[in-house]
């Protein structure tokens, strides 16, 4: 019987590496604890509750473990972390003409306003979003003028 516990367990070993969540790592080391018992009893019932409860143990003792090291905190960088942050209007934005940039952190970036209102030249604005190299804009005071 010891030679079908191993055979699971490679199976499960290889499901591991198709699969990213660390779980079937532990069916394959409790297939390899049952294989074990198999060479001191032949009862498929004792060899099937030493893989469960193996199974079990393992799972449940390494899953805060696994956890901690799974879960990436999610850091937003690069052009999303702008959202939400003031600029400084340095060319007119006027969404008729194409025409507007804004500096932030040190960055220059093209923008548009969010409902074609023309801001002008040294407002502040909140931008809302970026969509592909522009920064979607709107006013923080009421400096613009309607078209």
């Amino acid at each position: 019987m010891w030679q079908y516990w191993l055979i699971a367990a490679g199976v499960f070993f290889i499901g591991e590496i198709l699969t990213v969540g660390f779980l079937v790592f532990w069916l394959g080391v409790a297939s390899l604890i049952a294989m074990v018992v198999s060479f001191f009893t032949s009862n498929l019932i004792i060899q099937m509750t030493v893989f469960i409860i193996s199974s079990v143990i393992l799972i449940l003792s390494t899953k805060p473990f696994v956890k901690k090291f799974m879960e990436k905190e999610i850091l937003i960088t690069n052009a999303f972390s702008l959202i939400g942050k003031k600029a400084l209007v340095i060319q007119e934005i006027d969404n008729i003409k194409g025409t507007g940039q804004v500096k932030v952190g040190g960055e220059t970036w093209s923008a548009i306003c969010e409902d074609d209102t023309i801001i002008p030249v040294d407002a502040e604005v909140k931008i809302l979003k970026i969509e592909g190299v522009k920064a979607i804009v709107q006013p923080i005071k009421e400096v613009a003028k309607q078209n």
